[in-house]
């Protein structure tokens, strides 16, 4: 009984799933990745984002609705590198959409297009949530973003060849928009160049690497591994003797940690959207970075 009420649901989504006057049904693991393709498809898309700003993307659930999405979807974008390694090979496997699997090309892998930072020489379980490809959260830095753009335009013109000149006609808006946007942030990013910071995770080092901040200490004691009164209190003794100016952590990270440490270190806590969504301002992709940016600057002042 459980088993045919489920098929009956499932065909019931179906049919709500995707509107019917899309081109390429898109479904997207982040907000980032979502944005990115709308950037680009505009109307000829219908995205579907599987996760919002306020999740730990590592830690999402292949819910019903969501398996629905994925067997109606043309392509599926994911971040790649194992970032979704929990969760996403359940719903291309129980999906079964032939065109999202590993190596169609309804499948695309964003952190296949930009060098990883952090690529361990070696990986075991005590050195805690260590990805083995590299660092996945490839998305504060807009280098990236754009790199992705011109290999997600590509890939989509492989699809719906028939839109390709779209595709590629509003990829090349894009990248110069982005082209221009970059040395802009940069320079309005300049006084946080070598700005001592905690951070929660190592989601923020591609921004760090890009603007030049300098990690002092983790509320995680590993990564993935959630902050104990025990770390944090050692955490503080070292800031007392290497201080930091900021507490950076992501608008899906608890806080309470980061309070904690604030209030004792006397150092102020920076909200970062991290992800498109993430805060009112961060709207779109070049929101995302206007308003960290702006967040930073607002955190080393005070």
């Amino acid at each position: 009984m459980r088993q045919w009420l489920k098929v009956f649901l499932i065909a019931a989504l179906t049919c709500l799933a995707w509107p019917a006057a899309a081109v390429v049904n898109v479904l997207a693991t982040t907000p980032e990745w979502g944005a990115l393709a709308s950037e680009i498809g505009g109307d000829k898309v219908n995205v579907y984002i599987a996760t919002t700003a306020l999740q730990d993307v590592h830690r999402v659930e292949a819910r019903p609705s969501l398996m629905v999405r994925a067997r109606n979807a043309d392509l599926l974008v994911a971040t790649g590198a194992d970032l979704e390694v929990g969760w996403l090979p359940v719903l291309q496997r129980e999906s079964g959409n032939s065109k999202i699997q590993i190596g169609s090309l309804g499948f695309f892998e964003a952190a296949q297009e930009v060098r990883l930072l952090n690529v361990p020489v070696s990986v075991d379980r005590s050195m805690g949530d260590i990805h083995p490809f590299g660092n996945p959260h490839i998305l504060l830095d807009p280098r990236n973003i754009a790199r992705v753009g011109n290999a997600l335009t590509k890939r989509l013109s492989g699809i719906d060849s028939a839109n390709k000149e779209v595709y590629e006609a509003r990829n090349k808006a894009f990248q110069e928009r982005m082209s221009q946007a970059i040395p802009q942030w940069e320079a309005k990013a300049a006084p946080l160049k070598g700005t001592p910071v905690v951070v929660y995770h190592k989601d923020q080092e591609y921004l760090l690497n890009w603007l030049g901040l300098r990690e002092v200490g983790s509320l995680e004691p590993k990564p993935g591994v959630p902050p104990s009164t025990g770390h944090l209190t050692d955490l503080l003794q070292r800031l007392q003797k290497q201080p930091a100016k900021v507490i950076l952590i992501n608008a899906y990270n608890d806080p309470k940690p980061a309070t904690w440490l604030a209030e004792r270190a006397k150092i102020p806590v920076a909200t970062l959207p991290y992800t498109v969504g993430g805060s009112k301002e961060a709207k779109d992709l070049f929101g995302l970075f206007d308003d960290t940016i702006a967040r930073l600057l607002a955190g080393i002042k005070q």
